[in-house]
């Protein structure tokens, strides 16, 4: 059964009366020692206003459960933006295809020299991100992409709009390993007004665009609820049930759980709705407690304190130093920068000279949104040796072998 299917038959409406009704002593009892694994119903007397009341024996319980299933490394990556191109109309998406924003796609050469400068900062592991369009997929530009950074990028992920099976398989074996989608609100209804235009529109695909990339053979699926645009433990009992079929169907994959916060952008959409820094800490440690095989992501939308204060209690996956703006890294495409509206050029505007200096963290094309920790790569990494864990660049290499 896809989770679309699964979708409708979840009680969420119960789940989250239990989640309103949970004492301080149904908290404790789940974080008891041998206590059985978790249900949904336990993850909603997590995420509950009672269990706020626990979080310090919240979070030492995620850390000291991260500890024992994934020791005290935090893996690094960097998001590499190919294209802020974008045909979906999403209203709190800086990316929007409504947006008169600076428009550009990298060439070829212009992603290998991005890459080459993220590999020259440590990383190993990059997450290659594009704005949803066709082109990227008809003209076989993601596979010559993936293709091109293989050689020298040993992990290489996608964010990108979903396809169909068939259609990931060639970027699977020009060595892309991991798929991120975030379903942006599992709240079909706020789903429907916040995505006017474009294929995102259809729920349902999204929802199962994991199990195609599955299916396709990607050994990494990564997954998150955008939080800001519906009640967020609603949105955290969807994405845990999310996970956990993912976990029961696509057992041979490795699982990410993300929990990203709306942050300023194009267009300049305010969040409909809030998660605090304190219920923050307090969803990282209930996904790690129900879901304690997962890989739990930190990005910079998150300030450079609160990170510092989650990377211990239960996170394994981080970013550092990104830019979420094609040519972000180099300053590579700005010589081609254009303004669209509605998906199409309204202003072509003088070319940028090509070796003019980037001027402070902007190559000139519009981000998707504004980061928040804005730290090297090295001084992230240096505040995780501090707190006494190991960032890890490249957690993985081609066996060698001898005939």
């Amino acid at each position: 059964m896809s989770f679309s299917a699964e979708f409708p038959t979840i009680p969420f409406a119960d789940l989250l009366q239990r989640s309103r009704e949970a004492t301080a002593s149904d908290v404790r009892r789940l974080l008891a020692p041998n206590a059985p694994p978790l249900t949904l119903a336990d993850f909603a007397t997590l995420i509950s206003p009672a269990a706020a009341g626990e979080l310090e024996s919240l979070c030492r319980a995620s850390q000291d459960l991260t500890r024992r299933r994934f020791g005290k490394v935090i893996r690094l990556f960097a998001p590499l933006y190919l294209s802020n191109e974008c045909i979906n109309n999403c209203t709190y998406c800086g990316f929007s295809r409504d947006n008169a924003i600076l428009r550009v796609t990298l060439g070829i050469d212009e992603v290998i020299r991005e890459a080459r400068e993220l590999a020259s900062q440590g990383f190993r592991n990059i997450l290659l991100v594009a704005g949803e369009h066709p082109k990227f997929v008809s003209n076989g530009y993601l596979a010559e992409c993936v293709t091109a950074l293989h050689e020298f990028i040993p992990a290489i992920s996608l964010e990108v709009g979903p396809m169909e099976t068939a259609d990931y398989i060639p970027l699977v074996r020009a060595g892309a390993e991991g798929l991120v989608v975030y379903q942006e609100t599992y709240d079909r209804a706020v789903y429907q007004v916040m995505h006017t235009a474009g294929p995102k529109r259809d729920f349902d695909w999204r929802l199962d665009c994991p199990e195609r990339a599955y299916a396709a053979g990607f050994r990494r699926l990564g997954i998150a609820a955008l939080h800001g645009l519906a009640d967020w433990r609603y949105e955290a009992l969807a994405t845990a049930a999310h996970g956990s079929h993912l976990l029961r169907h696509c057992w041979k994959a490795m699982l990410t759980v993300a929990m990203p916060r709306l942050r300023p952008c194009a267009g300049e959409f305010q969040p409909l709705t809030h998660l605090l820094d304190r219920d923050l800490v307090q969803l990282v440690a209930a996904f790690r407690l129900f879901l304690p095989d997962a890989g739990i992501v930190l990005s910079t939308r998150e300030s450079a304190g609160l990170r510092d204060g989650l990377f211990p209690l239960g996170i394994t996956h981080a970013s550092a130093g990104s830019h979420t703006e094609p040519g972000g890294y180099t300053g590579a495409g700005r010589e081609r920068l254009h303004h669209t509206v509605r998906g199409k050029i309204i202003d072509t505007g003088t070319p940028l000279v090509p070796d003019k200096p980037v001027v402070g963290r902007s190559s000139g094309a519009t981000g998707q949104f504004e980061i928040s920790d804005s730290r090297s790569p090295a001084e992230v990494a240096g505040v995780i040796r501090r707190l006494g864990y190991e960032p890890v660049w490249k957690d993985w290499d081609t066996a060698l072998t001898t005939e």
